[in-house]
């Protein structure tokens, strides 16, 4: 079964069933692939969750129903799996701008979630440099926040976190003794986001010792274990902001590369070493920064 016609499946899948519970467990069975890997992929190529999907595709058909039926406001809201008709006007507002009542009106404006459907195209023929790379768990020490929202939200949200912690982040690199060097986390994914650290690799005794010296300061950051185990790393070039380089480099590995690597996502953080340094040369900047992508990988 190849990697295409599995996610087609599952996509087929979820919209034979929007009127049903949906168990993501078999529809990442429809894929041939596990949970965490189809949850993580579909988030990454098409930039929302595969809850945020289910939620869109049955908000469109309740108000396609709504504004052409005469069917019952409650009962469309049982149909489309909401408890009670408030939190379906509720859902409804946010999605379609309007209440479920005023979508009744003749000429109301509402918004239509595409079905997703895959499309064969000639695609690739790129040079993807990469290596796999074993390694035994790791401890990083950071911060977090959690990232919520559409894509755009998110984008907004990791500028003004990077931009509001800046004195965290001078003492995390203080303690590793590296100004080059951060760490991002990603990891507990959800419907809903997922958390994201800062962070920095701090000798086993400065952390203990970070510990007993700044108790209470100490409590704001936190110790992240990375599992020992094969990764998939992947550079940007060299540029200037190489973290606008980012997504595109993870979108091109988990399309490109994962479906014919034999290879699957599993089920651990995903992170990221950013490298800020420069290079100077006859009064001129050389920016050679550059972002490596770790992504967990087991072979399928």
């Amino acid at each position: 079964m190849d990697w295409i016609t599995g996610i087609q499946n599952a996509i087929n899948y979820i919209e034979d069933h929007l009127t049903e519970p949906i168990d993501y467990e078999q529809v990442a069975r429809e894929s041939f692939s596990s949970s965490f890997h189809f949850q993580r992929v579909f988030s990454i190529l098409c930039g929302y969750t595969l809850g945020e999907y289910i939620r869109g595709r049955r908000l469109t058909l309740a108000g396609t129903e709504l504004a052409t039926g005469k069917e019952k406001i409650i009962d469309i809201a049982a149909k489309y799996g909401y408890d009670s008709p408030d939190s379906f006007a509720k859902a409804f507002r946010q999605f379609h701008g309007i209440t479920p009542s005023q979508a009744r009106g003749n000429g109301a404006v509402l918004k239509s979630f595409s079905r997703l459907s895959l499309k064969i195209s000639l695609e690739g023929g790129n040079i993807m440099d990469y290596r796999i790379v074993e390694i035994p768990e790791m401890v990083l020490t950071g911060f977090k926040t959690r990232f919520t929202g559409t894509p755009e939200d998110r984008q907004m949200q990791d500028h003004s976190f990077a931009v509001t912690t800046r004195l965290k982040q001078y003492i995390l690199q203080g303690l590793a003794h590296d100004c080059d060097t951060v760490y991002e986390v990603l990891t507990n994914f959800s419907d809903d986001g997922y958390d994201y650290y800062i962070a920095s690799k701090l000798d086993p005794c400065i952390r203990s010792d970070f510990e007993e010296d700044l108790a209470e300061f100490a409590k704001q950051y936190e110790h992240i274990t990375i599992p020992g185990g094969q990764y998939l790393v992947c550079e940007t070039k060299r540029c200037e902001y190489p973290t606008m380089e980012l997504e595109a480099l993870r979108k091109q590995a988990v399309s490109e590369w994962l479906p014919s690597s034999g290879y699957q996502l599993r089920s651990a953080p995903e992170f990221d070493i950013i490298h800020w340094f420069y290079k100077y040369k006859d009064d001129e900047v050389n920016h050679s920064r550059y972002t490596e992508l770790w992504l967990p990988i087991t072979k399928q």
